[in-house]
């Protein structure tokens, strides 16, 4: 608890340093945040949400960390040392504003002789975990591969893989690796015969192959809850078993529907019980469909997304990736992205996970930050964060905010510190040392690099990546959106302005960045918490709710309806605590940094707004 000088300075912000409007009284907390009692919970899947201890839904943002492993330089690793893992989770979390990642893990790096773990790299791989779990970032594993394996691809490949170890790749005696005519890395998923073949063998447990990845898996999962303190085991939310599935080759007669059903499936029911088998059974499976199952270039659409699974949750998570391959081709989409441009497509992917009732996270998007193509990519990205936010185009979200759908989890490809810094041997090749952007592929795509002085230094503009959004809604999210005005090049990005039927919010808000959540209570005692980008400094926050308004909102207490509090983990990043006491009512927030002291009466009349909106269009 709070000790009297604590207390007293609490009250000198709320005379001082605020304007506030009583609300109703809120419902008292079970203690303070000096504890972080509301983050330090297990996520569990209910309802179709993830739903944190004290019953509210939870929204993960963050990145992959990282594409590093995918590289040798490392061993497989995200990082060079747990010093490096500990500088980028401070940053993710503070010039990110993630509170989770995608952790990469390397099958080739973990079993090297076929049934023998490396200990020496789960040990490795823990420890760089732990630092991410430690500043207070959710984590879920993946063991990732593209293109089964680096061990397929000659020296002077133009190519490579990563995934399998090499011992895997020795008992298929495959044929020599060759994509012919391919523009884009991603053609040799389908039209190179080594990395068809290997796929096809793998998901027929060929040689063993899928029993000894499975064992693997098993013994990773144990090492790392042996590994981790119950609190950090908390905080691991799940695990991916197996990036961007894919045939390889389809049997005769078999279609990518029933490729997903009678292959892909019981392999994930194989994977679930070993999960069990290691102490992860509160943990769902982050279950991916056929990759191609969501692509908007027509051809390379096939069908899918586990349509005939049936019901996923609770165990289960609904797991997919976007890229916009239009956009990336060069040759689909000549301009830019636009307001409510992947509106369907995420769309989509509510729909399927409401289908098999269960959370959906699009756990890779992203777009190439050099090259051609790299003019989109402030377009791009915004559209699919907005497509995260709502499924309702910024055109139409005022007029129809009850149509927004729940608010998607994701995860960015990608946070390497490493970016631009990288020497990596290409298929062990001396005479091919890559050292430019993420080292794979010619890809290039890392949010963050470091600067000439070892400080992580953000590649996108920080209005589009460190976001205001829900990470904690004590209730049911009705809608929710967010204007970032984020740039492309020297044009601010509006694609969701107040409308004029709004004035005084209209005016409250100016041109700064506003967030607006909806929601409806529940019974739980645990504060609605919102992340506060960089971008809110207390000083200059502005809250309009029917629980009150308040600028430069005062440090969080157990009696305060609106207030701001830390994140956990140290990093300095902070969030916005909504406190409400009626189960079942609609509520609102607004959160805007566009006002300077702004009068009460101004507060007053943007509040009134608000009410008469929120009741008009949600009721």
């Amino acid at each position: 608890m709070p000790n009297i000088r604590t207390r007293l300075l609490v009250v000198l912000v709320v005379l001082f340093g605020s304007l506030t409007v009583a609300g109703p009284t809120p419902a008292t907390a079970a203690t303070l945040p000096d504890s972080l009692w509301f983050d330090e919970t297990p996520l569990t899947v209910q309802n179709g949400r993830f739903t944190d201890g004290h019953g509210r839904e939870v929204v993960l943002r963050g990145y992959n960390v990282s594409g590093e492993t995918k590289l040798a330089e490392n061993k497989g690793l995200p990082f060079a040392s747990v010093a490096d893992a500990k500088k980028s989770a401070t940053a993710l979390r503070a010039l990110g504003g993630g509170n989770s990642v995608r952790f990469l893990l390397s099958w080739a790096y973990a079993e090297p002789v076929r049934g023998q773990v490396d200990t020496t790299y789960l040990a490795a791989a823990t420890a760089q975990m732990r630092a991410f779990l430690d500043a207070g970032i959710r984590v879920y594993p993946d063991f990732h591969q593209d293109l089964y394996s680096r061990h397929l691809f000659d020296p002077d490949s133009w190519y490579t893989g990563d995934g399998a170890p090499k011992w895997a790749v020795d008992a298929g005696n495959y044929p020599d690796e060759s994509c012919g005519i391919c523009l884009f890395w991603g053609q040799n998923i389908t039209q190179n015969e080594a990395v068809k073949q290997a796929s096809h063998d793998f998901w027929h447990n060929e040689y063993g192959l899928q029993d000894a990845f499975l064992a693997t898996a098993q013994k990773t999962m144990a090492y790392v809850k042996q590994n981790v303190s119950a609190a950090e085991f908390a905080g691991v939310v799940g695990f991916d078993p197996y990036n961007e599935p894919h045939a390889g080759t389809y049997d005769s007669g078999q279609t990518s529907r029933t490729w997903e059903r009678d292959v892909l499936w019981p392999f994930y029911e194989k994977f679930r019980s070993r999960m069990d088998a290691a102490g992860w059974q509160d943990k769902p499976l982050f279950a991916e469909p056929n990759l191609f199952w969501n692509a908007n270039i027509d051809f390379q659409k096939q069908e899918g997304g586990l349509l005939d699974a049936g019901t996923l949750g609770p165990r289960y998570v609904f797991n997919t990736h976007f890229y916009d391959q239009k956009a990336i081709s060069g040759v689909f989409m000549w301009g830019k992205a636009a307001d409510g441009q992947y509106a369907g497509d995420f769309g989509t992917v509510r729909d399927r996970a409401s289908a098999t009732r269960t959370p959906a996270i699009i756990s890779e998007f992203g777009h190439p930050l050099a090259g051609s193509v790299s003019d989109k990519a402030p377009t791009v990205l915004k559209a699919m964060y907005q497509a995260l936010d709502s499924r309702v185009p910024g055109a139409s979200w005022w007029s129809k905010p009850a149509g927004s759908g729940p608010v998607l989890s994701g995860s960015q490809w990608q946070w390497d510190i490493y970016n631009g810094r990288h020497h990596e041997l290409m298929n062990g090749n001396p005479d091919k040392v890559l050292t430019t952007g993420d080292a794979w592929n010619d890809e290039d795509l890392s949010a963050v690099r470091l600067s000439d002085s070892g400080t992580p230094v953000l590649r996108q503009d920080a209005r589009l990546l460190d976001r205001i959004y829900p990470s904690a809604t004590s209730g049911t999210t009705v809608a929710f959106t967010y204007e970032d005005r984020s740039r492309d090049g020297d044009t601010t990005l509006t694609w969701n302005p107040v409308p004029s039927s709004l004035p005084n919010v209209a005016q409250l808000v100016g041109s700064g960045q506003y967030g607006l959540l909806v929601w409806r209570s529940s019974s739980g005692t645990a504060p609605t918490e919102l992340h506060l980008p960089a971008s809110f400094p207390t000083g200059s926050t502005t809250v309009v709710s029917d629980l009150g308004t308040a600028y430069a909102p005062p440090s969080y207490t157990s009696t305060t309806p609106i207030g701001v509090a830390a994140e956990p983990g140290g990093t300095g990043s902070r969030r916005l605590l909504l406190t409400d006491s009626d189960s079942g009512a609609l509520h609102y927030a607004l959160v805007t940094n566009g006002a300077s002291a702004p009068s009460t009466a101004l507060l007053n009349a943007a509040r009134s707004e608000l009410s008469a909106w929120a009741a008009r269009t949600i009721g």
